[in-house]
């Protein structure tokens, strides 16, 4: 099996630090997307949505999307379980999961994709919408510090998928130059424990 994906893209991290958490070792090849190396006719076989990360399957198939590529992985390797052990803790863990995915993740690459002009090549950045799209990334982080005071982790007691997610954008806000403020503790306390884990650095 080998994995395509490109460093810089919060979703193929989110895959490398779930697989780093899983002890499961891949290769990976990388993407360079300033050039347009998804954009190709053979990248597009892989995926038609021309988006990475692309897991190829020793029997040639491949499988796309962040999140799935992680329950595949998980349902290989259900030891120490990042998708929850309760039907109550998987169904909070996908209901948090879902919340960063549409209300932190996706504002906060749309942020990036018409403020930055990375993709400017390609496509029409909207400036207006995209500083809309950073009011709602800071929204969530304020939403989320307020969570953060009375759970340990995004969605409970135990450390997720939901996490992983977080983090990840997080990190990536960097680039459209948003970072918690002092006063969001909880989200600051939360982010050292999460970000000092091992796999943060995969």
């Amino acid at each position: 099996m080998k994995i395509f994906e490109t460093t810089m893209a919060p979703n193929t991290r989110r895959v490398r630090i779930f697989l780093a958490e899983k002890g499961i070792e891949m290769e990976y090849v990388q993407l360079d997307l300033q050039k347009g190396d998804n954009l190709s006719a053979e990248f597009r076989a892989m995926n038609p949505m021309a988006k990475v990360p692309v897991l190829e399957l020793d029997d040639g198939s491949y499988l796309s999307e962040s999140v799935a590529i992680c329950r595949y992985f998980e349902e290989l390797h259900p030891e120490n379980p990042l998708f929850g052990s309760t039907p109550l803790e998987k169904a909070q863990i996908e209901m948090w999961n879902r919340r960063a995915e549409l209300n932190f993740l996706m504002p906060t690459g749309m942020a990036f994709q018409h403020t930055t002009g990375f993709f400017a090549d390609r496509m029409t950045p909207n400036k207006e919408w995209g500083e809309d799209c950073k009011k709602s990334t800071e929204g969530f982080i304020r939403f989320l510090d307020k969570h953060l005071a009375d759970s340990e982790y995004v969605a409970g007691k135990n450390y997720s998928i939901a996490d992983i997610s977080v983090l990840c954008t997080l990190d990536f806000a960097k680039v459209i130059g948003i970072r918690p403020t002092p006063e969001q503790e909880n989200v600051i306390r939360w982010y050292k424990a999460v970000s000092s884990r091992p796999s943060a650095k995969a």
